[in-house]
């Protein structure tokens, strides 16, 4: 199964697939965990895995994809980056880090002033989950930036189901409305996840979405879960909320 994490900045995706992937991890599910985000630098450190060389670099790094890119030009559906299906086991070891049941590759990193866009990034991300084959222990977790881009580079049309973190703000209720306009047509199940609400957040949330009945997890704010994030440690402890939630998400 692929799941794609997404919300407003801040809200909690990054937790949510630490958290998540250790669950799945204890429950002897092999798990794949996709950095999209150009500009998180830490959610191997929240796994508690090393950093991994951005998978870019396979590919020659933004320079060479450029290459590729632009030779295609302008019929850039043409661009194959990824020839083969690639397995678990078959990711270049060079590119992925691995703990125990958890696996991590990172797209690429924002590094230098003037980079240019993100581009390049999101057209490897699209292809590189594309390109994966799953066995059925396997299960595959994307977190993605801030926001819906990722919804504009197709990155989500490779999800069997998107998970989107909402934390108790204006913003991620508008977001939420905007995700499921965006979703409605795609033919692929869009969860809510209520991030560090209360009962009566809860409640308030609830009445201002249009599809409340999306929601499968409420998750209390957590001063543990805080202090760890603060202070930078891995997040890999089991949290009855995430025991829950792994029980709501189908597993298609």
């Amino acid at each position: 199964m692929k799941l794609i994490i997404c919300g407003k900045g801040g809200s909690g995706k990054s937790t949510l697939t630490a958290m998540l992937a250790h669950e799945y991890a204890r429950k002897n599910f092999r798990v794949l965990v996709v950095d999209t985000d150009e500009s998180n630098i830490g959610l191997h450190r929240l796994i508690g895995i090393d950093a991994p060389v951005d998978l870019m670099e396979y590919f020659g790094g933004r320079p060479g994809m450029k290459e590729k890119i632009m030779a295609a030009a302008p019929d850039y559906a043409k661009v194959k980056l990824i020839e083969e299906p690639w397995k678990f086991d078959s990711i270049p070891a060079d590119y992925v880090s691995r703990k125990d049941n958890i696996a991590l590759v990172s797209i690429g990193k924002i590094q230098h002033s003037g980079e240019g866009c993100a581009c390049p990034m999101g057209m490897l991300s699209r292809q590189f989950l594309q390109s994966l084959q799953l066995a059925e222990n396997d299960i595959v977790i994307t977190d993605t930036e801030a926001g819906i881009e990722h919804f504009g580079r197709g990155i989500d049309e490779e999800a069997d189901g998107i998970l989107m973190v909402l934390d108790p703000s204006f913003e991620s209720v508008g977001l939420a409305e905007k995700i499921t306009t965006i979703t409605d047509g795609m033919g692929i199940s869009l969860y809510f996840i209520l991030n560090r609400v209360n009962s009566e957040m809860s409640a308030t949330i609830r009445k201002k979405l249009s599809k409340p009945g999306n929601i499968i997890a409420e998750i209390p704010d957590d001063p543990d879960i805080l202090s760890t994030g603060l202070s930078g440690d891995a997040i890999t402890r089991q949290y009855a909320p995430i025991e829950a939630l792994i029980k709501e998400i189908p597993n298609n």
